[in-house]
Parts: C-alpha cells; structure tokens; sequence
C-alpha cells in the first residue's frame, strides 16, 4: 500500500471468509515478528496486507497505528486508531495509541480526551490513569506559561537576560575559554575535545557563543544562496538529532570544517538525542567561526513545542538554565529556511507545497522569525515529505502535505533548479533517492534513538552538483538514553507513552 491510502478502513466491508482470516493471520504473525526486530515498515507492510483481507479487525488496525507512531508518521497513526475505535469502542489500546499520536503533535486537550476514555473504560487501569494524570500537568504547566509569556512564541524579540560579561569564571574551571569572546579555531578544537570528554563548557562561554551566533543569523537571508566554484565542494548532512558522538564521526570521516571544506546542516540539530546541548554548541561555535562556509537550515524540531515534547527543553534547563532556553527560541526562529547550492540544489529540510504559487520568491519573502504556523509554506517546508501517489494528498504526519513526482518535476522546473535534497525521515542506508532522482533523503542519525539499526549519509557536491553519497554506520556513545529530557520540559517522559 502506498502512503496515502494504508490507513484507509470501512466498517462497511464485508466479513472475511475462513480462509481470507486464515491468511490474514499469517500477515499478522509476520507483521509482529518485524515489530518485535524493530523492522517497523515492513510490519507496517504485512499489517496492511492482514487488513486487506479481514478489514473488521480492530487489533490490526492498532497494532498499525502503533507502528506509525514509532515511524513518527502520527497522522496516520490518528486514522488506524480511530478506525480501532470505531470498530471496537470498548478497545482500549485504541485510545492509548491515538492519545499518544495526538500527544506526540502537542494537540494535548485531544490526548487528554482519549487517556481520559481509557480510564473510563478501565478505572482501574494504572497505566491509563498515569497517562492522563502526566497529559493534564502538562496542560497546567503549558497555560502557566502561556500566562506569563515565557514561551517567545510568534517572534517576539526573545532575551534570556543574561549578561555573559556579568558571569565570573570559578578558578577551578580548567575548560575551553573564549578570549575577549571570540571564536577561534584552537577554541572550536578545545570545546570539541572537553564535551566529547562529557565535560561541560562554562555557561560564560555558552551564553556568549549563543548570543553571537543569533548576530550571525540575523544577518542571514530567509533563502541563502551558496555559491559552488569550480574546484571546490560542499557536504551536506541531514538530522544529527543530538547524537553529539555520530557528529564527531562525520568530522573524522569527511573533515573538519573550514574554509576549504564547507558544510550544510539541514535542520534538526536537537531533540531525542540526549547530547543536545553538546551538539548545538559545536555547530552553533562552527558557525560563529566560519559564518560564510558553515550553514544551517532550521528543521521542524528546532521549535517550541518539539522542544518541549522530544528533550531539548529538558537538557537545557538540567544542563544550563531556563533563562538559556528563551535565548535558543529566538536563535533557532533566525535560522535560514532553505539552501540554494550552486543555483541548482535546493535544500530544506521538510518538502514541498500544497499550491503550485509557492515559488522561490515567495520562499524568500516569509518573515522566518516566528514559530511556524498550523499550514502555509513555512510549515510545509519543515514538515512535509515526498509521496508515491501523484499530486498532494494528506501528511501521514498529521502536518504538511505529501507531494507527489509530478509536483516535484513542475516545482523544480518552474524555479530553475535540477534537484531537491531534504531529510526529515530516517533512511535505512542513510539516504533514498525518489521521484525519478529528483528528490533526495540525507538523514545522518545513524541507529536512531538507539533502535532503528540505520545507517547515517552525508552528501557531497561539486561545481556540477552531482550527488555522492558517503554511508557510515554509529559509533559508541555514554551510556545516557535516548529522550532522557523528553517530555515538556522534563515534566514527563514522552518514551514512557510508546
């Protein structure tokens, strides 16, 4: 089944007959055992192969919508689920998985409204009490904050009113410094070596790094261009997702960055990875020291609400302070959108758009500086995702839409480019090619979240920007876990709901 239409059911259809359950059945056991060795679309695949044949069973549809959810594809899930619901409303993993879908797109009253049916259906049931009662603290402590302003939401000037100048330095504090707070090259090399050490920079440091690499990007257009002369290259990476020590390893595999070895980072620098802040830091400290050679598109989790649900948030505040948090809301909404690599690459990080109107010029006029928007093309340039299907059709995500080749090839030649290269979506190989070659996948976050076993890809361009792909697999890291931040700020584990 294609993307767009997996998730479609009807309560209309007609009874299975013995032998089409017997089948179905079979799907079903391949389908778990794919699920039980993390092999998520292929379970997807076999689930939707059982419902084909017994479309009136419930379990199958959430199982499925189970399996969306851990692909993050939660548009879906939201689809699978409720058609569980509607087959069986007594089901309660019906309400568990499509609560946990909602939740995962922060619509918290509709997560709250499904735990809550889930305890109505089992009073006595601890996890789904759990659920609910972690869903409404999370609702009280969003409304505290919306009640004092601290969220910085809709691109109002964002300061953490702190003054890096004012911070003294302990004399005990032995780690990289910044003198007379410039970026250095010997500093950058420090900095790398003392966090990969699980060592700290001194928030005197930090501070400073963050409020010079807001200066850089204020200075920066919506849409960059990036000029590729000959004899001369680019490398471009997708999510890293704060997996601070597969990072490292893209530097050890291609090279430092410098002036004659430039990169692109196309968003999703934070958020799931616990080493976050050691991430953001060394990119954020490479951009300051070669603002010209070292690019950074804005992803859909360099946002409030992602940061609150996926860690950032909580590793800031645990890490640093609140205060720094404020600062990062305003850094991330300064971050250029979209790359335009030798006049014929566009890099972003989502995908394309629900209207055809939507050119480079209109890209290149959004006031970027806000969080994004329920719909428009700021949206969809963080959200949305290739299609198989022709045309535009509904995100399995639940945000964005799914574009198909045919809008692909129309955008591409009507703004002059050869080649669309996005991430957004883990990739076996690290990488995929679609749309006939025209659209590019680049996700560098290899054995994401610690479970998914895949690989991590980089890009590299020349003057004829021609991609050549570089494959790596992960490396070790501390043993700290996966989303150890998540969930509003630390106030819940969002793990804890999968």
């Amino acid at each position: 089944m294609s993307d767009t239409d997996d998730s479609e059911a009807s309560t209309s259809v007609p009874e299975a007959t013995p032998e089409q359950l017997a089948k179905s059945e079979e799907f079903k056991a391949k389908a778990n055992k794919f699920f039980q060795e993390g092999h998520l679309k292929e379970a997807v695949e076999q689930y939707s192969l059982a419902i084909e044949l017994n479309g009136r069973n419930h379990i199958l549809y959430a199982n499925r919508a189970f399996c969306h959810v851990k692909i993050e594809n939660y548009g879906s899930a939201i689809v699978d689920a409720t058609e569980a619901i509607t087959l069986d409303p007594t089901y309660i993993k019906g309400y568990y998985r499509r609560g946990t879908a909602y939740l995962a797109l922060t619509k918290l009253k509709q997560a709250k409204a499904d735990f809550r049916e889930a305890c109505k259906i089992e009073p006595n049931n601890k996890d789904a009490r759990l659920k609910l009662a972690e869903c409404e603290k999370a609702i009280k402590k969003e409304r505290f904050e919306a009640a004092i302003g601290s969220d910085a939401v809709g691109g109002a000037a964002a300061s953490s009113g702190v003054d890096p100048d004012t911070i003294e330095v302990e004399s005990s504090y032995t780690g990289p410094a910044m003198e007379e707070g410039q970026v250095t090259v010997e500093f950058v090399d420090e900095l790398t070596e003392w966090m990969k050490a699980e060592r700290k920079l001194h928030k005197k440091y930090a501070f400073q790094i963050l409020y010079k690499v807001r200066d850089v990007l204020k200075a920066e257009k919506t849409v960059v261009d990036v000029p590729v002369p000959a004899g001369e290259h680019i490398t471009v990476c997708g999510d890293v997702h704060g997996q601070f020590y597969d990072l490292l390893n893209i530097f050890d595999l291609n090279g430092k960055p410098s002036t004659s070895n430039p990169y692109l980072f196309n968003g999703d620098f934070v958020d799931r990875g616990s080493f976050s802040m050691e991430t953001i830091l060394l990119l954020f400290a490479y951009k300051c020291l070669y603002p010209e050679h070292f690019h950074l598109n804005r992803g859909n989790h360099e946002s409030v609400n992602m940061n609150k649900m996926y860690g950032f948030e909580g590793e800031v505040a645990s890490k640093y302070s609140k205060d720094m948090m404020t600062l990062f809301t305003d850094i991330f909404q300064w971050l250029p959108l979209a790359h335009v690599v030798g006049s014929k690459v566009l890099v972003l990080h989502g995908g394309l758009f629900s209207s055809d109107e939507t050119d480079l010029d209109v890209l290149r006029k959004i006031n970027r500086h806000m969080e994004p928007p329920d719909e428009g093309p700021m949206t969809e340039m963080l959200w949305s995702d290739p299609g198989q299907a022709p045309g535009r059709h509904p995100s399995k995500r639940g945000v964005g839409v799914a574009f198909g080749q045919d809008v692909t090839e129309k955008f591409l030649a009507a703004n002059g480019l050869e080649l669309l290269v996005r991430s957004h979506e883990c990739k076996d190989e690290g990488y995929e090619l679609e749309h006939g070659g025209k659209a590019i996948t680049v996700f560098s976050a290899p054995n994401y979240c610690d479970q998914m076993g895949n690989k991590g890809a980089f890009i590299r361009f020349e003057t004829d920007c021609k991609p050549v792909f570089t494959t790596f697999s992960h490396v070790p890291h501390p043993n700290v876990r996966p989303m150890q931040f998540a969930g509003f700020g630390g106030g819940f584990n969002f793990s804890n709901f999968l």
